[in-house]
């Protein structure tokens, strides 16, 4: 085994509890998941954001976020405009509801991150931090995903 196989599996296995700790305190707090507050704060940071916005962000198929923006629809967080620049794409923009639901999201995800980070000093959370941003720009660079 290469010494990046075991730096692969920690990787996968913290993100995976992290991710599943969120979501479940989240939806418990609010409601949602942590998927819809991904989702939720990307059409909230990227002006005029489509589906394939998302796709680029999140590195799922189309079909997966079309279904999921889909179920924002449905809950009322979000809304599909017309783009008046291709009228074949539409641009995903908050509800009232959405802008509401996410500023309530937003302080119980940062709480929960921090409480399940808490153990990391600081420094070694800022360094892992770095090189994550690193790895994530180099693939997303050469479209890894």
């Amino acid at each position: 085994m290469s010494h990046v196989t075991p730096v692969l599996v920690d990787l996968i296995r913290v993100e995976t509890r992290l991710y599943s700790a969120v979501s479940a305190r989240l939806r418990a707090q609010q409601g949602l998941g942590l998927g819809q507050f991904e989702f939720l704060e990307i059409i909230d940071r990227v002006p005029g954001c489509r589906v394939l916005d998302l796709v680029a962000e999140v590195a799922i198929t189309v079909g997966a976020v079309s279904k999921a923006v889909d179920r924002l629809v449905e809950a009322g967080w979000c809304e599909r405009v017309a783009n008046p620049e291709d009228r074949r794409s539409s641009l995903l923009r908050l509800t009232p509801e959405g802008e509401a639901q996410l500023a309530a999201a937003r302080p119980v995800v940062e709480a929960e991150t921090a409480a399940l980070t808490a153990s990391v000093p600081p420094g070694d959370l800022a360094r892992l931090a770095a090189t994550l941003a690193a790895l994530r720009a180099g693939l997303e660079a050469d479209q890894v995903g």
